[in-house]
């Protein structure tokens, strides 16, 4: 999941958007506006899912908080807080849930085999 996904092209969630897809993942993103990249439709909603692997946080600390309690209710095996995504306090309440904080980069994860 991409949450902060945006459909301008010139922003790190488009570029994550595109090469998740683009090396097979399946992607949900959630922007704060209805919108598409390629093959994948930005959401606005908190909709319940399943199956969850990674969610790729691309908000700020402030605007993250709004969804402690739904990024929690995905169980996700991992949190990936982008730069400027840092959180220590979601860090921890995602560690205290079995969900692995990281502190990276998508982009750089997917160019290098890390992700």
């Amino acid at each position: 999941m991409v949450l902060g996904a945006s459909d301008r092209p010139d922003r790190y969630s488009y570029l994550a958007v595109t090469k998740l897809r683009g090396n097979g993942h399946p992607v949900v993103a959630i922007g704060r506006k209805p919108a598409k990249v390629g093959d994948v439709e930005i959401g606005t909603d908190k909709q319940p899912l399943t199956g969850i692997d990674t969610v790729t946080l691309y908000l700020s600390p402030i605007h993250q908080k709004e969804y402690y309690d739904y990024i929690l209710s995905l169980y996700p095996k991992r949190v990936i807080f982008n730069p400027g995504a840092e959180n220590p306090e979601l860090a921890t309440l995602a560690q205290a849930n079995g969900i692995q904080p990281v502190e990276g980069c998508t982009l750089v994860m997917l160019s290098t085999g890390q992700y």
